[in-house]
């Protein structure tokens, strides 16, 4: 019980100051990178809606979020004038 968890909890640091600093050593995400430009967007729904989305998105092969952003793209394309 005295025992200290070898299990890392949310946002803890590593043991040793070594294996913390070779840990940053993760390639940088290019510029281009759309990941880098994401944002979580909330909405309210109701369980009906929210399960026969997900029925939707099943029998299509994909998941909840591909196909809400690929509808998103689809209603709201990018102007001609704003960065992609």
């Amino acid at each position: 019980m005295s025992e200290r968890s070898t299990k890392r909890g949310f946002a803890s640091r590593p043991g040793d100051a070594e294996s913390w600093i070779k840990a940053s050593d993760a390639p940088p995400r290019s510029v281009n990178d759309a990941a880098a430009f994401t944002a979580r967007l909330t909405i309210d729904v109701t369980p009906t809606l929210r399960g026969r989305i997900k029925v939707v998105a099943f029998q299509r092969g994909v998941t909840v979020a591909d196909m809400l952003r690929e509808l998103l793209t689809r209603e709201f394309p990018t102007d001609a004038g704003e960065p992609s």
